[in-house]
């Protein structure tokens, strides 16, 4: 047995069994849209979107901008709220590049159930920090993802960044 073959994670408890917060609307992004910003982990709000901290991350930083109309997909969305929807992607990778220096990200939507979205009326986007190697031996050997910093901290520390300055480059 290595010590590998247990990896304790409390904090995920309440969506393993079901005991989780049940929100007042059906949508768990609609749930937010008037929310405290720090119980839901939302780190930036503009006109037409917000940003918030994915509660079951592929790495660390891993966010999702989030239309507050309700939409399945991008083309019920008026063009001022795809404009706001892009600028704030735009401004999520500076801040996710300030704080945690990634090489790379992935930044992509699931339009639809059979695509893979886990909410498929809420159109939102994810943006996934990646690094040379982040899929490592307890990825590849056994199939489980580290993520080194706790949500609240990670939502700290990109709420600092959003309204820090840009540092050129």
């Amino acid at each position: 047995m290595s010590n590998f073959d247990h990896l304790y994670t409390p904090w995920r408890y309440g969506y393993l069994s079901g005991d989780r917060k049940k929100p007042e609307v059906d949508c768990i992004f609609c749930a937010k849209v008037n929310a405290d910003d720090q119980a839901e982990l939302v780190v930036y709000r503009s006109t037409h979107v917000y940003v918030t901290l994915n509660l079951y991350p592929y790495n660390n930083g891993h966010l999702m901008v989030v239309p507050y109309a309700h939409v399945p997909s991008t083309e019920q969305l008026p063009p001022e709220a795809l404009t706001d929807l892009m600028l704030t992607t735009n401004a999520a990778l500076a801040a996710l590049r300030r704080i945690y220096k990634p090489q790379a990200f992935n930044v992509g939507a699931n339009l639809g159930e059979a695509a893979g979205a886990g909410v498929a009326g809420h159109f939102h986007l994810h943006i996934v920090p990646r690094w040379a190697g982040d899929t490592n031996f307890m990825s590849v050997v056994g199939g489980t993802r580290i993520i080194p910093d706790e949500l609240v901290e990670t939502w700290r520390k990109l709420r600092e960044a959003w309204q820090a300055p840009p540092s050129g480059g």
